[in-house]
């Protein structure tokens, strides 16, 4: 009997076959699955660099924006409540313009520190101490509002927060002394409707009694009153009266304050408010010391 030249097949071979395909299938669904996933990260990676490229394409978009606006602001602003007639406006609008440019253009910045601020605030000090004239003080107070206002909108955008370390100790308020030496003083509209008119000039007896429609013993009480708490102080007997550096500075902490509340929903309608003022001046105040 001729022996064939093909081997009969054993049953292992079938087997072994069988479990090499399954192992090379197992490998290729394997390989395929982590090149699914490395492809998915890559789509992922970029749609997310697509979306931040957009969201910071959006961004600087909003804030070329609101910096025109600022700029606008600035040159309004400054050409509106700056002293009309002055041999040095044009030099000061010239330096007040660069530093609120200078200051409204941190708006672009994803954070903004607080030195950068301060910098910024110290320049202007720095201007305020060279002023050559009394009525230096609306065009710098015109300049400080405009400053508070940039400020005001960087905390709103959320790029710009006090460093809380360097604020005082709100619980060392000595409440008593504000009350006596601050709140006491101007807690009258015609004090600190007096106030406001020697921010920038001096201003006589007269003048005051016709800005308040007080007269004599009634206007002298709360003259004496500012003078005492000294807001205010005469130049000579009989003479005008001009605001000291502590009434100044409450004034200009006034006007921030009120300029950082600006965005709140005030109680009364502002209609309300100018009648109620109104219908204060046109009364003596009770309160008399003569």
């Amino acid at each position: 009997m001729k022996n064939g030249n093909k081997k009969a097949g054993l049953p292992g071979d079938s087997v072994i076959s069988e479990g090499q395909e399954i192992a090379e299938v197992k490998a290729i669904r394997e390989k395929l699955s982590e090149m699914h996933s490395d492809i998915k990260k890559v789509m992922e990676f970029t749609s997310r660099l697509r979306l931040e490229a957009a969201l910071e394409n959006s961004r600087q978009e909003y804030s070329n924006a609101l910096l025109s606006h600022l700029f606008e602001d600035i040159d309004t602003g400054l050409e509106k409540n700056m002293v009309k007639k002055c041999p040095e406006k044009q030099k000061c609008t010239s330096a007040f313009t660069a530093l609120l440019q200078q200051n409204a253009g941190l708006i672009k910045k994803n954070r903004v520190d607080d030195a950068l601020i301060s910098d910024s605030r110290k320049k202007l000090e720095e201007l305020r101490c060279g002023a050559p004239y009394s009525k230096c003080e609306k065009c710098f107070s015109e300049v400080s509002s405009l400053l508070v206002k940039q400020v005001n909108l960087m905390r709103s955008m959320r790029i710009y927060a006090d460093n809380q370390e360097q604020k005082p100790n709100i619980s060392a308020l000595k409440t008593s002394a504000v009350m006596s030496e601050i709140l006491e003083p101007i807690s009258n509209l015609q004090r600190l409707e007096i106030l406001r008119a020697v921010a920038f000039e001096a201003k006589s007896f007269s003048a005051f009694s016709e800005l308040t429609g007080l007269r004599g013993g009634n206007l002298l009480f709360h003259l004496q009153k500012l003078t005492e708490s000294r807001l205010i102080m005469q130049q000579h007997e009989r003479g005008d009266y001009m605001i000291t550096e502590k009434g100044f500075r409450i004034l200009q902490g006034l006007n921030e304050i009120y300029s950082s509340l600006q965005g709140y929903p005030l109680q009364n309608s502002s209609r309300k408010e100018s009648e109620e003022n109104d219908s204060q001046k046109r009364k003596d105040t009770p309160e008399l010391a003569v």
